[in-house]
């Protein structure tokens, strides 16, 4: 009887639908944990296909491909290189499932379905996957191996299973997106099988970005009495060996390694640039460009691109109007010398008096509104997408989370381009954010592109937030202070309150109705806007799905 097992933990940043640099990452992790003498490797959640695939893996073609890559992998298996505990979209008697595969001795020695598919927020397994039902453990060298993926460890029923049909140790492949608090919820689960069952769990998240959805690693392992035994580090790749040996309580973790995990701002920002990377490396783009206004919101954007994407692969452009005071543009050039990256200067007060004079004749007797405030934005907008057209850089927007929610931004205009890092940012979390950055971030891993020191000059942090559209011009002129406005929209988007619940907070009820009404009617603008890394629980778009006709904000 085995007395002793390694198992090494592939914490793995996979692409969807890369089926061939997918099975290459999966056996460059294999060669390191043969290298490591592991008898055992895990990987993460749908390791070959990426997660999550949607409906690629409803394309015949493309689930071929993965099963012949799959048993080609299991022939890779034999003799004395490590068995393989596998994620992947498998067939099965006419159906399709998320599934975990032991390979072992060049083949596919048991299958595990999925058996609860989540079907709230950012996932829909329902519509593409079949249920799974639970099953008992699969047998690896004498030992009785617990396989369940990622949602059935928040469900008692399959470790229970699993448990009563005498697993000996659970391994479980996530594929669990980051949000704020996300660390904290997902240990009190892996807790609470592990103190129902008393079997010691390994669990081995993926990292990496797909479209919103950023995956931060962080994987664990937990011994049979709920000690964390291993802690692995978030936001990058990383192979770790463990050693597991049979005692007189059962199978027990005894390598003891405790990664330091960032807090939670510190998460936040590592967060924000590996989505970055990931979305514009693994689309092909070369760089980004983007509107640098001497503001905030653009400062920390253009901070995180080059920690991202590196200094030349960063181009931002002033575009000032009449409207732009002295001070935004020496805090502009000021925040890119501090950077290291290239700024052009596009003024757009031509752009502004062609649109007046083409449009006069219709605009004849009409006072000056937000019209023209937005034809600014959208001249600043057409101007960045020429660019990009022009020498193939994305457009970087820099909205942050509490102007999207009000409409507090301009189709065509500030909402152009490619992707979003503030996009589920507040805007207090924006200050905070900047301050971090400029102090340096602690307990990270990740590697960082940009400076070591300061990235922006304090006098953007402090000084009070504008649009820069029309004279003496300030945020607060037309929404609530930012720290009132925050705690609003927290409630009614990440917690669903009611009018009455966010008024006894000590909000007026006016300012309450006024920011719900603007939360609903900014929907159809949401819904035009570009993708943007999720960090909240409730991010727009996959996450809160709301209808742009909605006549139920006349009844607030």
């Amino acid at each position: 009887m085995t007395e002793e097992l390694k198992i090494a933990l592939a914490q793995l940043n996979p692409t969807v639908g890369d089926l061939t640099g997918n099975m290459h990452k999966i056996r460059e992790a294999h060669k390191t944990a043969r290298d490591m003498d592991a008898d055992l490797m895990v990987t993460g959640e749908l390791m070959t296909s990426g997660y999550p695939p949607e409906d690629l893996v409803l394309k015949p073609l493309f689930m071929d491909r993965i099963e012949a890559s799959v048993k080609i992998l299991a022939i890779e298996t034999r003799g004395d290189h490590p068995a393989i505990v596998l994620s992947t979209p498998w067939r099965m008697d006419g159906k399709l499932y998320n599934a975990v595969l032991l390979l072992d001795e060049g083949d596919v020695q048991a299958v595990r379905p999925k058996c609860h598919l989540p079907n709230y927020g950012v996932f829909d397994e329902k519509r593409i996957f079949s249920e799974g039902s639970p099953m008992g453990p699969v047998a690896y060298k004498g030992i009785a191996l617990g396989l369940l993926t990622c949602e059935d460890l928040w469900f008692e029923d399959i470790v229970e299973c699993l448990e009563e049909t005498g697993a000996e140790i659970l391994l479980s492949p996530n594929g669990s997106p980051f949000e704020m608090d996300k660390m904290d919820e997902r240990m009190n689960h892996a807790v609470s099988r592990v103190r129902e069952s008393g079997l010691p769990l390994a669990y081995v998240n993926q990292v990496g970005g797909q479209d919103e959805l950023l995956f931060d690693g962080a994987s664990f392992v937990l011994n049979g009495d709920c000690s964390l035994a291993v802690q692995m580090p978030a936001f990058v790749e990383n192979v770790t060996l463990t050693t597991w040996k049979r005692g007189d309580a059962g199978w027990a973790c005894e390598t003891i390694s405790h990664h330091d995990q960032p807090d939670r701002l510190n998460s936040v920002y590592q967060a924000m640039v590996l989505g970055l990377r990931d979305y514009v490396q693994k689309n092909g783009f070369p760089g980004v460009v983007l509107g640098m206004s001497g503001g905030i919101d653009s400062a920390l954007s253009a901070a995180v691109a080059v920690d991202a994407l590196g200094a030349d692969k960063v181009h931002c452009v002033m575009m000032p109007s009449p409207y732009t005071s002295r001070e935004s543009l020496e805090d502009a050039e000021q925040a890119c010398e501090m950077l290291g990256v290239r700024l052009d200067e596009v003024n757009i007060g031509p752009a502004m008096k062609a649109f007046d004079d083409m449009l006069s004749p219709l605009f004849e007797g009409t006072n000056s509104d937000t019209t023209e405030e937005n034809i600014q934005s959208r001249s600043r907008g057409l101007t960045l997408m020429a660019i990009s057209n022009k020498h193939g850089y994305m457009v970087l927007t820099t909205g942050n989370k509490s102007e999207m929610s009000v409409g507090y931004a301009t189709l065509y205009g500030d909402m152009c381009g490619g992707y979003s890092v503030l996009k589920d940012i507040y805007k207090m979390d924006v200050f905070r954010l900047c301050v971090l950055r400029n102090e340096g971030l602690k307990n990270s891993d990740i590697v960082l592109e940009g400076p070591d020191g300061p990235v922006m000059p304090e006098r953007i942090i402090s000084k009070p937030p504008s649009a820069e559209l029309k004279p003496d011009q300030k945020d607060e002129d037309s929404l609530p202070p930012y720290e009132v406005l925050d705690d609003i929209l927290y409630c009614l988007v990440e917690g669903e309150m009611g009018v009455d619940q966010i008024v006894e907070r000590g909000h007026p009820l006016e300012t309450v109705q006024r920011v719900w009404r603007l939360l609903d009617l900014a929907e159809y603008k949401r819904r035009q806007a570009p993708p943007g890394v999720k960090v909240t629980s409730r991010a727009f778009g996959r996450d809160r799905r709301y209808p742009i006709t909605n006549a139920f904000r006349r009844a607030i």
